[in-house]
Protein backbone atom coordinates (compact mmCIF):
# COMPACT_ATOMS: atom_id res chain seq x y z
CA UNK A 1 0.00 0.00 0.00
CA UNK A 2 2.42 2.23 0.85
CA UNK A 3 4.65 1.70 -2.66
CA UNK A 4 1.24 2.45 -4.41
CA UNK A 5 0.93 5.66 -2.77
CA UNK A 6 4.60 6.83 -3.72
CA UNK A 7 3.91 5.81 -6.94
CA UNK A 8 0.75 8.01 -7.15
CA UNK A 9 2.56 11.28 -5.43
CA UNK A 10 5.38 10.56 -7.97
CA UNK A 11 2.74 11.06 -10.55
CA UNK A 12 0.94 13.78 -8.80
CA UNK A 13 4.01 15.66 -8.41
CA UNK A 14 5.27 15.08 -12.48
CA UNK A 15 1.79 16.10 -13.64
CA UNK A 16 2.32 19.34 -11.19
CA UNK A 17 5.65 20.30 -12.64
CA UNK A 18 3.80 20.32 -16.43
CA UNK A 19 0.92 22.29 -16.09
CA UNK A 20 1.13 25.67 -17.24
CA UNK A 21 2.30 28.09 -14.88
CA UNK A 22 0.86 31.65 -14.31
CA UNK A 23 2.50 34.77 -12.79
CA UNK A 24 0.61 37.59 -11.34
CA UNK A 25 2.01 40.59 -10.65
CA UNK A 26 0.37 44.36 -9.22
CA UNK A 27 1.47 45.93 -12.97
CA UNK A 28 -0.89 48.43 -14.08
CA UNK A 29 -2.12 47.67 -17.65
CA UNK A 30 -2.01 50.91 -18.82
CA UNK A 31 1.64 50.40 -18.87
CA UNK A 32 1.12 48.76 -22.21
CA UNK A 33 -1.62 50.73 -23.87
CA UNK A 34 -1.07 49.34 -27.24
CA UNK A 35 -1.50 45.91 -26.21
CA UNK A 36 -4.74 46.79 -24.10
CA UNK A 37 -6.49 48.97 -26.67
CA UNK A 38 -5.76 45.72 -29.07
CA UNK A 39 -7.13 43.47 -26.40
CA UNK A 40 -10.20 45.84 -26.09
CA UNK A 41 -11.39 45.85 -30.11
CA UNK A 42 -10.54 42.07 -30.28
CA UNK A 43 -13.20 41.78 -27.28
CA UNK A 44 -15.38 44.05 -28.84
CA UNK A 45 -15.71 41.89 -32.13
CA UNK A 46 -15.78 38.80 -30.29
CA UNK A 47 -18.98 40.19 -28.42
CA UNK A 48 -21.18 40.99 -31.48
CA UNK A 49 -22.77 37.53 -31.12
CA UNK A 50 -23.50 37.11 -27.54
CA UNK A 51 -24.32 40.69 -27.71
CA UNK A 52 -27.12 39.79 -30.37
CA UNK A 53 -28.65 36.65 -28.28
CA UNK A 54 -28.86 39.12 -25.68
CA UNK A 55 -30.93 41.98 -27.89
CA UNK A 56 -33.52 38.88 -28.93
CA UNK A 57 -34.00 37.88 -25.16
CA UNK A 58 -34.23 41.55 -23.36
CA UNK A 59 -36.76 42.81 -26.46
CA UNK A 60 -39.25 39.92 -26.84
CA UNK A 61 -38.90 39.79 -22.80
CA UNK A 62 -39.76 43.98 -23.26
CA UNK A 63 -42.93 43.29 -25.13
CA UNK A 64 -44.06 39.93 -24.51
CA UNK A 65 -44.96 41.22 -20.91
CA UNK A 66 -46.33 44.32 -21.91
CA UNK A 67 -49.61 45.04 -22.49
CA UNK A 68 -49.07 47.97 -25.05
CA UNK A 69 -46.38 46.81 -26.45
CA UNK A 70 -44.59 48.97 -28.63
CA UNK A 71 -46.89 51.20 -28.50
CA UNK A 72 -45.26 52.45 -25.39
CA UNK A 73 -42.45 53.93 -27.33
CA UNK A 74 -45.42 56.18 -29.06
CA UNK A 75 -47.48 57.17 -25.89
CA UNK A 76 -44.78 59.74 -24.46
CA UNK A 77 -44.26 61.66 -27.05
CA UNK A 78 -47.83 62.43 -27.98
CA UNK A 79 -49.26 62.58 -24.65
CA UNK A 80 -46.34 65.81 -24.19
CA UNK A 81 -47.28 67.06 -27.39
CA UNK A 82 -51.03 67.24 -26.98
CA UNK A 83 -50.32 68.55 -23.35
CA UNK A 84 -48.32 71.27 -24.41
CA UNK A 85 -50.11 72.22 -27.18
CA UNK A 86 -53.03 72.62 -25.60
CA UNK A 87 -51.26 74.70 -22.76
CA UNK A 88 -49.55 77.02 -25.63
CA UNK A 89 -53.01 77.25 -27.67
CA UNK A 90 -54.89 78.18 -24.28
CA UNK A 91 -51.69 81.32 -23.78
CA UNK A 92 -50.88 79.30 -20.91
CA UNK A 93 -47.56 78.80 -21.37
CA UNK A 94 -45.03 81.11 -24.07
CA UNK A 95 -42.68 78.33 -26.09
CA UNK A 96 -42.07 81.06 -28.98
CA UNK A 97 -41.94 79.63 -32.34
CA UNK A 98 -40.86 77.01 -33.99
CA UNK A 99 -39.93 76.04 -37.71
CA UNK A 100 -42.92 72.83 -38.05
CA UNK A 101 -46.24 72.87 -36.55
CA UNK A 102 -45.37 72.56 -33.07
CA UNK A 103 -47.13 69.04 -32.13
CA UNK A 104 -44.85 67.81 -34.67
CA UNK A 105 -41.77 69.54 -32.98
CA UNK A 106 -42.59 68.54 -29.84
CA UNK A 107 -42.86 64.54 -30.74
CA UNK A 108 -40.06 64.53 -33.06
CA UNK A 109 -37.65 66.85 -30.48
CA UNK A 110 -39.00 64.07 -27.30
CA UNK A 111 -38.46 60.99 -29.69
CA UNK A 112 -34.56 62.07 -30.08
CA UNK A 113 -34.21 63.39 -26.34
CA UNK A 114 -35.77 59.78 -25.21
CA UNK A 115 -33.06 58.06 -27.25
CA UNK A 116 -30.44 59.91 -25.94
CA UNK A 117 -31.84 59.50 -22.36
CA UNK A 118 -31.94 55.59 -23.13
CA UNK A 119 -28.31 55.61 -24.35
CA UNK A 120 -26.92 57.33 -21.36
CA UNK A 121 -29.68 54.90 -18.99
CA UNK A 122 -28.60 51.93 -20.69
CA UNK A 123 -25.04 50.81 -19.98
CA UNK A 124 -26.00 51.14 -16.33
CA UNK A 125 -29.23 49.33 -16.89
CA UNK A 126 -26.90 46.21 -18.51
CA UNK A 127 -24.66 45.87 -15.94
CA UNK A 128 -27.24 45.74 -13.46
CA UNK A 129 -29.11 43.13 -15.58
CA UNK A 130 -25.94 41.29 -15.82
CA UNK A 131 -24.60 40.83 -12.23
CA UNK A 132 -25.48 37.19 -11.96
CA UNK A 133 -24.26 36.00 -14.80
CA UNK A 134 -20.90 38.31 -14.38
CA UNK A 135 -20.29 37.17 -11.37
CA UNK A 136 -20.33 33.46 -12.48
CA UNK A 137 -19.52 33.57 -16.29
CA UNK A 138 -16.03 35.09 -17.81
CA UNK A 139 -17.15 36.95 -20.91
CA UNK A 140 -16.23 40.55 -23.19
CA UNK A 141 -18.10 43.14 -21.21
CA UNK A 142 -18.11 44.77 -24.36
CA UNK A 143 -21.29 42.40 -25.01
CA UNK A 144 -23.37 44.50 -22.27
CA UNK A 145 -22.39 47.55 -24.53
CA UNK A 146 -23.63 46.35 -27.65
CA UNK A 147 -26.83 44.88 -26.88
CA UNK A 148 -27.61 48.26 -24.99
CA UNK A 149 -27.46 49.90 -28.23
CA UNK A 150 -28.99 47.87 -29.97
CA UNK A 151 -31.83 48.25 -27.95
CA UNK A 152 -31.59 51.97 -28.17
CA UNK A 153 -31.37 51.62 -31.76
CA UNK A 154 -34.31 49.09 -32.15
CA UNK A 155 -36.48 51.49 -29.92
CA UNK A 156 -35.51 54.59 -32.44
CA UNK A 157 -36.84 52.31 -35.25
CA UNK A 158 -40.16 52.68 -33.79
CA UNK A 159 -40.12 56.00 -33.19
CA UNK A 160 -39.29 56.40 -36.54
CA UNK A 161 -42.46 55.35 -37.30
CA UNK A 162 -44.37 57.70 -35.64
CA UNK A 163 -41.50 60.51 -37.22
CA UNK A 164 -42.85 59.36 -40.83
CA UNK A 165 -46.07 59.46 -39.75
CA UNK A 166 -46.02 63.67 -38.63
CA UNK A 167 -44.09 64.41 -41.95
CA UNK A 168 -46.73 62.86 -43.68
CA UNK A 169 -49.85 64.57 -41.33
CA UNK A 170 -48.40 67.75 -41.66
CA UNK A 171 -46.93 68.32 -45.10
CA UNK A 172 -43.44 68.45 -43.53
CA UNK A 173 -40.93 68.34 -46.63
CA UNK A 174 -37.66 66.71 -46.55
CA UNK A 175 -34.86 67.54 -48.32
CA UNK A 176 -31.86 65.14 -50.11
CA UNK A 177 -29.77 66.23 -47.31
CA UNK A 178 -31.92 64.42 -44.58
CA UNK A 179 -29.81 61.50 -45.31
CA UNK A 180 -27.42 63.26 -43.06
CA UNK A 181 -29.77 63.03 -40.22
CA UNK A 182 -28.97 59.51 -38.78
CA UNK A 183 -25.22 60.65 -38.74
CA UNK A 184 -26.04 63.32 -36.19
CA UNK A 185 -28.32 61.22 -34.47
CA UNK A 186 -25.07 58.57 -33.62
CA UNK A 187 -23.53 61.32 -32.34
CA UNK A 188 -26.35 62.06 -29.97
CA UNK A 189 -26.20 58.25 -28.96
CA UNK A 190 -22.34 58.52 -28.33
CA UNK A 191 -22.39 61.20 -26.18
CA UNK A 192 -24.97 59.38 -24.19
CA UNK A 193 -23.16 56.07 -23.91
CA UNK A 194 -20.04 57.80 -22.99
CA UNK A 195 -21.97 59.44 -20.15
CA UNK A 196 -23.59 56.47 -18.94
CA UNK A 197 -20.19 54.27 -19.32
CA UNK A 198 -18.45 57.01 -17.14
CA UNK A 199 -21.15 56.32 -14.59
CA UNK A 200 -21.71 52.62 -14.58
CA UNK A 201 -19.05 51.32 -12.64
CA UNK A 202 -19.90 53.62 -9.54
CA UNK A 203 -23.59 53.57 -10.52
CA UNK A 204 -23.51 49.48 -9.85
CA UNK A 205 -22.21 50.00 -6.34
CA UNK A 206 -24.49 52.95 -5.18
CA UNK A 207 -28.04 52.88 -5.82
CA UNK A 208 -27.95 56.49 -5.65
CA UNK A 209 -26.57 56.67 -8.85
CA UNK A 210 -29.32 55.94 -10.87
CA UNK A 211 -31.09 58.17 -8.31
CA UNK A 212 -29.45 61.48 -9.63
CA UNK A 213 -29.58 60.21 -12.50
CA UNK A 214 -33.48 60.80 -12.81
CA UNK A 215 -33.24 63.64 -11.02
CA UNK A 216 -30.39 65.63 -13.44
CA UNK A 217 -31.95 64.53 -16.34
CA UNK A 218 -35.52 66.60 -15.45
CA UNK A 219 -33.06 69.23 -15.01
CA UNK A 220 -31.09 68.95 -18.04
CA UNK A 221 -34.37 68.08 -20.27
CA UNK A 222 -35.61 71.87 -19.40
CA UNK A 223 -32.25 73.48 -20.26
CA UNK A 224 -32.73 71.63 -23.77
CA UNK A 225 -34.54 72.78 -26.69
CA UNK A 226 -37.13 69.89 -26.77
CA UNK A 227 -40.55 71.88 -26.18
CA UNK A 228 -39.37 75.24 -26.67
CA UNK A 229 -37.31 76.96 -29.55
CA UNK A 230 -33.68 77.43 -29.40
CA UNK A 231 -33.81 81.38 -27.45
CA UNK A 232 -31.16 83.66 -29.15
CA UNK A 233 -30.79 86.23 -26.44
CA UNK A 234 -30.50 86.44 -22.68
CA UNK A 235 -29.05 84.10 -19.72
CA UNK A 236 -30.89 81.14 -20.43
CA UNK A 237 -29.47 81.66 -23.86
CA UNK A 238 -26.39 81.04 -22.88
CA UNK A 239 -27.35 78.17 -20.65
CA UNK A 240 -29.01 76.28 -23.18
CA UNK A 241 -26.66 76.99 -26.07
CA UNK A 242 -23.77 75.73 -23.61
CA UNK A 243 -25.78 72.20 -23.12
CA UNK A 244 -23.51 69.55 -25.16
CA UNK A 245 -27.10 67.85 -26.03
CA UNK A 246 -28.55 70.96 -28.01
CA UNK A 247 -25.94 71.53 -31.06
CA UNK A 248 -26.27 67.69 -31.56
CA UNK A 249 -30.32 67.29 -30.65
CA UNK A 250 -31.16 70.16 -33.21
CA UNK A 251 -28.65 69.65 -35.71
CA UNK A 252 -30.23 66.04 -36.35
CA UNK A 253 -33.93 67.98 -36.33
CA UNK A 254 -32.28 70.39 -38.75
CA UNK A 255 -31.15 68.18 -41.15
CA UNK A 256 -34.54 66.10 -41.43
CA UNK A 257 -36.74 68.93 -41.62
CA UNK A 258 -35.23 72.10 -43.20
CA UNK A 259 -32.07 71.12 -44.22
CA UNK A 260 -30.46 74.37 -42.92
CA UNK A 261 -28.00 74.18 -39.93
CA UNK A 262 -27.86 76.73 -37.33
CA UNK A 263 -25.12 75.61 -35.73
CA UNK A 264 -22.77 73.33 -37.46
CA UNK A 265 -19.28 74.43 -35.48
CA UNK A 266 -21.31 73.96 -32.66
CA UNK A 267 -22.83 70.26 -33.42
CA UNK A 268 -18.27 69.76 -34.38
CA UNK A 269 -16.80 70.21 -31.18
CA UNK A 270 -19.44 68.28 -29.19
CA UNK A 271 -19.47 65.47 -31.91
CA UNK A 272 -15.46 65.12 -31.39
CA UNK A 273 -15.60 65.82 -27.65
CA UNK A 274 -18.12 62.57 -27.56
CA UNK A 275 -16.03 60.67 -29.43
CA UNK A 276 -13.15 61.38 -27.42
CA UNK A 277 -15.20 60.86 -24.06
CA UNK A 278 -16.76 57.55 -25.42
CA UNK A 279 -12.73 56.18 -25.86
CA UNK A 280 -11.84 56.90 -22.58
CA UNK A 281 -15.10 55.94 -21.23
CA UNK A 282 -14.55 53.01 -22.83
CA UNK A 283 -11.40 52.37 -21.21
CA UNK A 284 -12.65 53.42 -17.75
CA UNK A 285 -15.20 50.63 -17.81
CA UNK A 286 -12.80 48.38 -19.23
CA UNK A 287 -9.98 48.74 -16.07
CA UNK A 288 -13.13 48.87 -13.84
CA UNK A 289 -15.27 46.45 -14.56
CA UNK A 290 -12.48 43.45 -12.81
CA UNK A 291 -12.73 45.57 -9.07
CA UNK A 292 -16.37 45.80 -9.81
CA UNK A 293 -17.14 42.26 -10.46
CA UNK A 294 -15.00 40.88 -7.27
CA UNK A 295 -16.97 43.67 -5.13
CA UNK A 296 -20.17 42.13 -6.50
CA UNK A 297 -18.78 38.84 -5.10
CA UNK A 298 -17.89 39.58 -2.06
Amino acid sequence: MGKFKNIKLQHFQTARQELPKFFYAPESRLRHPLQLFKQMWRDLLNSRGLAWQLIVRDISAQYRQSFLGIFWAFIPPIITAAGLTFARNANIVNLGNTDLPYPAYVMFSTALWQTFTEALNSPLQEVNAAKGMLAKINFPREALILAGLGKVFFNFGIKLILIVALFIWFQIPVTWIAILAPVALIHLVILGTAIGLLLAPIGTLYQDIPKLITVFLGFWLLITPVIYAVPQTGKFAILVNLNPVTPLLVTVRELATTGVLSNPQGFWVVSVIAIVGLLVAWLVYRLAMPFIVERMSA
